[in-house]
């Protein structure tokens, strides 16, 4: 059974955090002032927003009406519970709302249904979520309102920024920042204790996100997935992910294809966090901008060395292709980098 629970930041802040933070188990926030609420993303599932918003109104009557929703990004596990707090207003970036109209909740519950007709993407999204989350109840809800670059809202008496940092982790990502209590909310621009998973991209958006939080009075740091945090953890996402930038870089100048370096670099980073396997999604983002969109691997083709990387291979290559990888992948010496973050 996994651990959800609001944790009481003070001041009338909010976070709801869902276990460990991996695939689909994400974080919501809430900001309440003068009897007014904003509520940071919704969840997965209906049942699971449902679960988080009985919480919130046991904990303040500012939650009985939920005056604002900002979505931090596209993804279904930030918005597929949107429709619970429709009569909201509900404020996403322009990149944002257009990804979303993009892959809507009915989009992604036909992949869900018919997965096994999908390949390598299919059994990848089956195994991770559709095993795991019942989405009978998702539906879409998409942003009454859009900006770009930078806006302030008022709730009550308080000022709140919001400011758009993608593409990064996904077209449109917005980070949430409370100045007063000294809070950023940042949807999964932070990822705490496991891997980042980049789909978008250039890395250096997201690396300059990290320095923008890094540069502001900030104490607590809520993540879009993974526990409560400090700027700490936003300078361990940082530094992992100039090191996925140098290893990617340093393994392209070697000769390694895209899916040979992701290994050597997935394998050689020697720390613990969660969901390990994004690494090699986050390769190939960084190999499509190193080669100015000339090395642009598919979905398909990326879940399908996701998978074996999650099963233990040790190298992107079928066993009896005449593979000589074991003697030259994990050759540090020979790359002449040692890996990544310690």
């Amino acid at each position: 059974m996994v651990k959800r629970e609001l944790h009481e930041i003070g001041d009338g802040l909010y976070a709801w955090i869902q276990g460990d933070g991996s695939w689909g188990w994400s974080n919501g926030g809430l900001v309440a002032d003068g009897g007014q609420s904003l509520m940071v993303d919704t969840l997965f599932t209906g049942a699971l927003t449902r679960d988080m918003l009985d919480a919130y109104r046991l904990a303040t009557p500012a939650a009985r009406q939920i005056s604002i929703l900002v979505n931090t990004h596209a993804n279904g596990d930030h918005t597929f519970g949107n429709h619970l707090v429709g009569d909201a207003r509900i404020i996403a970036s322009k990149a944002c709302a257009e990804e979303m109209e993009e892959r809507p909740a009915s989009v992604f519950r036909a992949m869900i249904d018919g997965w096994r007709d999908l390949g390598e993407t299919g059994r990848f999204i089956h195994e991770t979520m559709g095993a795991v989350f019942d989405f009978s109840d998702i539906a879409h809800c998409p942003p009454t309102e859009t900006f770009s670059g930078h806006t302030t809202l008022m709730l009550g008496g308080r000022r709140i920024e919001l400011t758009e940092f993608g593409p990064a982790h996904t077209r449109g990502d917005i980070v949430v920042h409370v100045p007063d209590a000294r809070v950023v909310y940042t949807g999964d621009l932070l990822f705490s204790g496991s891997h980042p998973l980049m789909w978008s991209g250039p890395i250096g958006n997201w690396i300059a996100a990290c320095d923008a939080i890094l540069s502001w009075d900030v104490e607590t740091v809520v993540p879009g997935h993974g526990p409560i945090s400090t700027k700490r953890e936003v300078a361990d996402m940082r530094d992992y992910l100039v090191a996925v930038r140098h290893g990617a870089a340093a393994r392209h100048a070697a000769g390694l294809a895209w899916d040979e370096a992701a290994f050597d670099l997935g394998w050689s980073m020697s720390d613990d966090w969660l969901d390990r396997d994004r690494i090699i999604a986050n390769v190939a983002s960084v190999y499509r901008e190193l080669t100015l969109g000339m090395v642009d691997p598919s979905r398909e083709e990326i879940f399908r060395q996701m998978l074996r990387f999650r099963a233990g291979a040790p190298c992107p290559h079928e066993p009896g292709a005449g593979c000589t990888c074991s003697a030259s992948l994990h050759d540090e010496k020979r790359i002449g980098l040692a890996g990544g973050r310690r």
